[in-house]
């Protein structure tokens, strides 16, 4: 099936790891040039490298802290430069969960961390996609695509459901906005993920619970567990990166404004 995606060019947030690197990666196996940005350069040439032997495509690691407005202008006037323009704009850097000092109960809450997480996630993605926009426009096609989160409909973290939360709001008033521009906006909330911080997670969370890594996941995953989902599985980063580059296509050029939830049915609720 062919996707339309051959020959454009895309601005990853969060492009060395985890999600955002599955994105990436996806994206260039579509034939999409691609520039992966966060704020570590050694990690993102790393992963740059990889992707490119992969796939064949150009991938420019280009680092940027994206609470930072002058530091994300010029990254996109380089992407553009480097690219020779922007089609895709996937924003997904931030700290997954939140910061410690953000997502437990108001008494624990410290002021600047939960207003850092704001800055990155949600005023990182306003950011960057304020300066992706112009080019969109001149060009007349354009895919947005915000990477929320789950825990914006699963109320106990303070930082992680609200930040999730105010980028829902986001992605529906630009949809609004440029739809008519050509530019579509689209929010994914994914659940928990398998990525590279999983098996640090399930090795951390067996030293607690005892057993192994792989019994601590299986416990996470048992059909009477309130952590569990409708697969009974944990949902790896490919499956989500599916998703955001079915937005990203010509396909999904009626869809915008909208929320995807590749979580594997975590919320145990109807939505309406």
């Amino acid at each position: 099936m062919d996707l339309g995606l051959n020959g454009k060019t895309a601005i990853v947030g969060g492009g060395s790891r985890g999600i955002g690197k599955a994105i990436a990666t996806s994206l260039a196996h579509e034939g999409v040039d691609v520039v992966i940005t966060s704020r570590n350069l050694e990690s993102l040439s790393e992963t740059a490298a990889k992707i490119a032997a992969e796939t064949g495509q150009k991938i420019i690691p280009m680092a940027c802290d994206v609470t930072d407005r002058s530091a994300v202008d010029q990254l996109v006037e380089d992407a553009v430069a480097a690219l020779g323009g922007v089609s895709i704009l996937v924003n997904s850097a931030s700290q997954p969960g939140g910061s410690p000092g953000a997502t437990g109960s108001i008494e624990s809450i410290i002021d600047e961390e939960l207003l850092n997480d704001f800055d990155t996630k949600y005023l990182g993605a306003l950011r960057c996609a304020r300066a992706v926009i112009p080019h969109m426009q001149k060009a007349g096609w354009g895919r947005i695509i915000n990477i929320s989160g789950t825990n914006a409909r699963t109320p106990g973290n303070l930082s992680g459901g609200a930040r999730n939360v105010s980028l829902v709001h986001f992605t529906r008033t630009l949809a609004l906005q440029f739809g008519r521009d050509g530019i579509t906006v689209n929010c994914i909330h994914p659940g928990m993920t398998r990525t590279e911080r999983t098996v640090g997670m399930m090795a951390s969370k067996a030293e607690k619970e005892g057993g192994t890594p792989e019994e601590a996941e299986a416990r996470i995953f048992a059909a009477d567990s309130p952590t569990t989902n409708a697969l009974g599985r944990m949902v790896d980063a490919s499956e989500v990166a599916n998703v955001a580059v079915f937005l990203s296509s010509e396909l999904a050029c009626a869809m915008t404004g909208e929320l995807l939830n590749p979580n594997g049915g975590a919320v145990k609720a109807v939505f309406y």
